[in-house]
């Protein structure tokens, strides 16, 4: 026992996870509260009815969308050699989409009913067809993760028969792939639609808002997947990191932000063509008013233009850091496109008068308990990913090195 606790040695990783655990538990008291006392302790009102935590929930499955993205690029389109980050990309989905359940619980008030929408359907609504998907999807995210806890050591040393059948799972790894792309290209796109179909708020009702939200969560899926990859082989020296594959996945993101670039240009461009209430004062609200600063600086400046740059300029894309400071302002920059998009749209209200149609607007600031119950999630999904690193070995590119090194040694075997 004594020789135990002289192994035993604090590390800054035991303080790191601690500071996580405390942040969850305030959390978590700030959820209970809500639960108990109701929704009128935030700030959240008929007015603003989304804030902060659905920011958190679209941010969240804009990161998960990296699983979907390489899971398709390996079994689908045969690029095995991605299939570690694969791996990485699924055990991010998988927390992502639980932190915006836990989101989700929260501002929908009565989290006891969550399961009216699979048995009361309604076809009609595209936010029954997005709990459809999360519920479906999540479902899916579960079996393509299964072998990663099943070949974990604890599962192999406490129960072996179930870990050995939750690694039997892999075989069905590209049949999943397909029901998985399909159903995350649904949910991606369909977020996008429940702001475009909202003809009451002019600055969201357009078509593009789901292609829009499909390439934002493209580029911030694939980027976090990277971006977490790269940090874990720096700080973990037993996580073995093939650089050279991160660098391709990194070429593949920087085009992608110019095509998302070329879509949110025009965009915006061409609602300055004509004057329409409500969507005119949006977008003013947006590129001069409270949101410009997130808009120009977090979303368009350091979330586009500056990745760009770091990713396709030699003197910056040969160096690992900077290629690390690009992954991170580009999820930066899908929270922040999401935050502008969720707001702008609430800030700006028409009143309908005789002959006259009059814009108003109104302000929203997260309440302190929002804060702190949106800060437990966010931890809890940075606790999960870190303890999935160290101990689930969710960033493992050594297979792919054994298994290149094998391909090589058969010719010569074969002459």
């Amino acid at each position: 026992m004594r020789a135990s606790l002289r192994k035993f040695q604090i590390t800054p990783f035991h303080y790191w996870v601690l500071g996580l655990v405390i942040i969850i538990g305030l959390g978590a008291i700030a959820g209970i509260l809500i639960f108990t006392k109701g929704l009128y302790l935030t700030n959240l009102n008929d007015m603003v009815p989304w804030g902060l935590w659905i920011t958190i929930d679209l941010s969240a499955i804009a990161m998960s969308a990296g699983a979907f993205l390489l899971c398709a690029a390996v079994y689908l389109l045969g690029l095995k050699k991605y299939q570690p980050v694969a791996r990485t990309a699924t055990f991010i989905g998988l927390i992502g989409y639980s932190m915006a359940v836990l989101t989700l619980m929260l501002d929908i008030g009565r989290p006891d009913r969550f399961w009216h929408a699979l048995v009361y359907w309604n076809p009609h609504s595209v936010l029954w067809e997005v709990t459809m998907c999360v519920t479906l999807y999540f479902t899916v995210l579960l079996l393509e993760t299964a072998p990663i806890f099943g070949q974990s050591e604890w599962m192999q040393k406490r129960w072996p028969r179930l870990g050995n059948r939750m690694m039997s799972l892999h075989h069905y790894a590209p049949y999943l792939a397909v029901i998985g792309l399909g159903l995350s290209m649904l949910h991606q796109s369909s977020l996008g639609a429940t702001y475009g179909v909202l003809k009451a708020r002019p600055i969201w009702y357009r078509p593009d808002l789901s292609v829009l939200f499909m390439a934002s969560a493209i580029v911030g899926g694939a980027s976090l997947t990277v971006l977490i990859s790269m940090i874990a082989g720096r700080l973990n020296r037993k996580v073995y990191v093939d650089d050279k594959i991160l660098e391709r996945i990194t070429y593949f993101i920087g085009w992608a932000l110019v095509i998302y670039l070329y879509f949110r240009f025009w965009d915006a461009f061409a609602m300055t063509y004509t004057y329409q209430p409500g969507k005119t004062e949006g977008l003013r609200i947006i590129t001069k008013g409270l949101l410009a600063f997130n808009f120009w600086v977090g979303e368009m400046i350091l979330g586009v233009i500056v990745p760009i740059i770091f990713l396709f300029f030699k003197p910056f894309k040969s160096n690992a850091i900077f290629r690390m400071i690009a992954l991170a302002l580009v999820v930066g920059g899908v929270v922040a496109y999401r935050w502008d998009t969720n707001l702008a749209g609430q800030l700006v209200l028409l009143t309908y008068l005789p002959n006259e149609i009059a814009a108003r607007y109104t302000t929203y600031i997260p309440s302190l308990i929002e804060f702190i119950s949106g800060a437990g999630v966010v931890a809890f999904g940075l606790l999960s990913v870190s303890l999935g690193v160290r101990y689930l070995k969710i960033v493992d590119h050594s297979k792919v090195e054994q298994h290149e090194s094998e391909m090589v040694q058969a010719p010569a075997a074969a002459d």
